[in-house]
């Protein structure tokens, strides 16, 4: 299996400073502050990067697993909401709500959520990410 990299780089202090972030695939670069990680200012930040990879990773998982069980979906979407919190003298990243809709045929909502569940216990990035809460808000769409 491949070693996935990305890098980043930060100029100066916190409040000051700014800082560029580089996907190793070359499919994004862009920059990062204070401002666009505290605040709403323009760039990106390391939680916004953690929801997109937990939200691509857990759509590829429920479709696998969906596929697998004879399920195969139209469209898993999911939105990751990666919550920044002041904790301490620091912050903390306590919870994560994975917000799903699907479109899958001939399924039960009861056995949807049941392959929702193991899903977002069983992606890598949920697994790695475990020392935050994480929800699940999971849908059939198409009905």
């Amino acid at each position: 299996m491949p070693v996935r990299t990305s890098e980043a780089a930060w100029e100066g202090d916190l409040k000051s400073g700014k800082g560029t972030v580089k996907l190793g695939s070359g499919a994004y670069s862009g920059q990062y502050s204070f401002s666009s990680r505290f605040e709403n200012g323009t760039g990106t930040n390391p939680e916004e990067l953690i929801a997109a990879a937990h939200a691509g990773c857990f759509s590829m998982a429920l479709s696998h697993a969906l596929a697998g069980a004879g399920f195969p979906p139209k469209r898993v979407h999911t939105v990751a909401k990666v919550h920044l919190e002041k904790s301490g003298d620091g912050f903390a990243i306590p919870r994560i709500e994975l917000e799903t809709d699907a479109d899958v045929p001939n399924i039960s909502p009861e056995v949807f959520q049941e392959y929702a569940e193991k899903a977002k216990a069983g992606c890598p990035v949920s697994k790695v990410l475990t020392g935050a809460q994480i929800t699940l808000s999971a849908k059939l769409t198409g009905r």
